[in-house]
């Protein structure tokens, strides 16, 4: 679910630049990482009151280095694109915190994906979103808007409990703190605790041709193929693919496809769908359209305020049942 994971190496208390330097240059970096080794700072902040953030970055990386030098008569060199290490410093008013990032690539990087369909979620907020629903791998899941099937392959990673990322490196394993031996145990553990098949399907559709093919490239990529049911269909005119289960979709919304007219029609198609074919389903959908509740004509019975990137969004919780769910009709979710 993280995007990545940070180690923190200091925090202090700080009222200039020199302070700043102080704090960093203070640090063992020479008993972290080697010389050959290229960096990157990174400085972010709030409610800071130094004039010059990308001065506060270059007294943080001139620390790093001198400390080197002094140490090493080496210095490492400045990569901002592909660093070997990133060293990340917040700053808030009066404090700040240095930290050794571990992950390299950000977590979603899951090294599965091979196609990228027109508005995928990212790997990590998919996995995160199928965690709030509290589906449990031996309850149905169906994805009817997959697109890519970012979603999809995600809860099957969770259905044969394959750790994320257990395929890809991490930037920790050029530390010189790092335990070959230690972390080659601890993947080959988790090999052995992985399920050799799910304990409930898994069925994703879209009405997409683009999107289906995009998707059975990623599911055969990841080993899923026989986990993941896909088909091309509208969600629409399909009947359930089970008596009960978890529906969880990402619906497009105008920010990224469509517009406000076609989603203002869509919505209530999707709550006639959802009212008439899946009684006995709890249906999450995921939006930046803030309007959903209102347009699909259906009682939401828990809203889950998120981030897709920089889009305000919601998790939308239907129970459904039979007999009718839609606002003002007498029945309550």
């Amino acid at each position: 679910i993280a995007s990545r994971i940070l180690w923190r190496v200091v925090q202090a208390p700080y009222e200039s630049e020199h302070d700043l330097y102080q704090i960093a240059s203070a640090l063992p970096w020479h008993e972290w990482f080697l010389p050959t080794h290229t960096i990157k700072v990174k400085v972010s902040a709030q409610q800071c009151a130094l004039p010059s953030l990308n001065f506060v970055t270059l007294r943080i990386k001139d620390a790093i280095c001198d400390r080197f030098t002094a140490a090493c008569s080496r210095r490492p060199s400045v990569d901002t694109t592909r660093p070997d290490i990133l060293i990340a410093a917040f700053l808030d008013d009066r404090t700040v915190t240095i930290y050794l990032d571990t992950s390299g690539e950000p977590l979603f990087k899951r090294g599965l994906r091979l196609r990228v369909s027109e508005a995928p979620l990212r790997e990590n907020l998919a996995a995160g979103i199928i965690r709030l629903t509290g589906w449990q791998p031996d309850q149905v899941l169906f994805d009817p808007m997959c697109g890519g099937a970012t979603i999809p392959i995600e809860a099957a990673m969770m259905a044969h409990n394959i750790a994320p990322g257990l395929g890809r490196s991490f930037a920790f394993e050029k530390l010189l703190t790092f335990n070959k031996t230690l972390w080659t145990d601890l993947c080959d553990q988790s090999r052995t605790q992985q399920r050799k098949r799910a304990l409930a399907p898994i069925f994703a559709c879209d009405r997409s041709t683009k999107a289906i093919q995009a998707a059975e490239q990623n599911v055969a990529a990841a080993g899923f193929a026989h986990t993941i049911e896909l088909r091309q269909s509208n969600f629409l005119t399909v009947d359930a693919p089970a008596p009960t289960g978890i529906l969880l979709a990402n619906p497009p919304y105008g920010q990224r496809m469509g517009d406000d007219q076609e989603m203002a029609r869509l919505y209530p198609l999707l709550g006639d769908c959802l009212k008439q074919r899946y009684a006995g389903w709890t249906a999450y959908l995921f939006t930046g359209d803030l309007r959903l509740p209102k347009l699909i004509g259906l009682s939401t019975s828990r809203r889950t305020p998120l981030f897709n990137g920089a889009i305000d969004c919601r998790l939308y919780q239907f129970k459904l049942v039979a007999g009718g769910n839609r606002q003002g009709d007498g029945h309550k979710t």
